[in-house]
């Protein structure tokens, strides 16, 4: 089976995922990407791993109407032309087809299958939450473009409920499993970290026990307004405070930083950016991960803190709850519109500090069945589906 995958951007977790598909292919795998959009560091690496057949294409022009700088879906629009892309698909003679989502590049790969006949899989992460706004041209559009598809790889079940609820495919033709952290380099950068690394971090940054960390970009879209709401409750029901530990930047940090002095709130640390390949330390020296998110496809925050062996506070408004986050187990399951609620369970974890390390080997063991590994062999299910389906017309 030689599989070509558009993917005009991705990040470094999914170079492991095309390596594992690949092995499981014999080495049939083309990934075909815009080189302006994908990081120089994740082309490398991509390149590294697929050789000449990890295709990156130059000369991408992006017409944008509206503008999008606090993170929610179906905020303005993105209409991409890329040279040299359908010559870069038929160039690679796939058998199957896999598309990012149904629009951007996926209208390349869904004239492949009208005018070749090249099955079409078609990978998808949004649920119905993230596509509450998505408005009736949007949703009539990939309604439309479905019966050229053959199968769906989905993140998890929320992604499947949408595409079975709202776009009307059949159960059996979307497959979920489809995604994963870097859950191998994570594990390795952590066995990296000594415990002098977590001491020297604790004391440089002032932390103070319980750890609350949350690791992301700062707009909107992440809840961060939300938690530091919750944690001036917190701190005025709890009588041991512990640390708020915030990684990351983004265009809302000032107003989140004034925030924090007007209200004087304590022990609310921001770091700034901090480079993938130094994040673990961070996850080490916390005791909970905090996700507050109100509205995101699948935190991979979440799982690379499982990894690494962390609890987790998750928002119900981040699509990987249900597979990842089970209730008193892991973590818990909150709404960051109730700061009353989030307050309580922060406040539960620095109550219960005792239970937090039973908790995080829970987190890594149900992360063991989200790996590239495994999301490979996820998405080769949907590819045989496609396959068969498309031979029985």
């Amino acid at each position: 089976m030689k599989v070509v995958w558009i993917n005009p951007r991705f990040l470094h977790y999914r170079v492991p995922v095309y390596k594992a598909l690949d092995k499981i292919l014999a080495n049939n795998l083309t990934v075909i990407f815009s080189a302006a959009r994908t990081p120089g560091d994740v082309t490398s690496r991509i390149a590294q791993a697929l050789g000449e057949r990890a295709v990156a294409l130059e000369g991408e022009r992006i017409s944008t109407l509206g503008e999008n700088d606090r993170g929610f879906s179906n905020i303005g629009i993105r209409i991409p032309f890329q040279p040299g892309l359908l010559r870069a698909i038929y160039d690679a003679r796939p058998n199957i087809i896999i598309a990012e989502g149904f629009f951007q590049w996926a209208t390349a790969a869904i004239w492949a299958k009208i005018s070749k006949g090249i099955p079409l899989v078609v990978a998808y992460e949004r649920t119905m939450h993230t596509e509450r706004n998505a408005g009736k041209i949007r949703t009539y559009y990939r309604k439309m473009v479905t019966k050229y598809v053959d199968a769906v790889c989905c993140n998890g079940s929320l992604s499947k409920e949408y595409c079975t609820e709202v776009l009307g495919f059949s159960g059996n033709s979307v497959i979920t499993g489809a995604m994963a952290a870097d859950t191998e380099a994570i594990s390795q950068f952590l066995k990296d970290v000594a415990e002098i690394d977590i001491i020297t971090l604790e004391k440089t940054l002032r932390l103070v026990r319980p750890i609350h960390l949350y690791v992301g970009r700062f707009v909107r879209s992440k809840g961060l307004v939300e938690l530091l709401a919750a944690w001036k409750k917190y701190n005025e029901i709890s009588s041991t405070v512990g640390s708020l530990l915030l990684v990351g930047d983004g265009p809302e940090r000032n107003k989140l930083e004034q925030m924090v002095l007007e209200q004087g709130l304590v022990n609310v640390v921001f770091t700034g950016n901090i480079d993938y390949r130094k994040i673990v330390p961070y996850y080490a020296v916390s005791d909970v991960l905090v996700m507050p998110t109100l509205e995101d496809n699948w935190s991979l925050v979440v799982p690379e803190a499982m990894e690494c062996g962390k609890p987790i506070l998750c928002s119900k408004y981040n699509g990987c709850w249900p597979e990842l986050v089970r209730d008193g187990v892991n973590g818990y399951v909150f709404d960051p519109y109730n700061a009353e609620n989030l307050a309580m369970l922060l406040k539960k974890c620095s109550d219960d500090r005792g239970q937090l390390p039973a908790m995080g080997k829970a987190s890594h063991e149900i992360v063991q069945d989200y790996t590239p590994q495994k999301a490979a062999e996820a998405i080769l299910r949907a590819c045989r589906i496609a396959l068969e389906r498309y031979s029985n017309l």
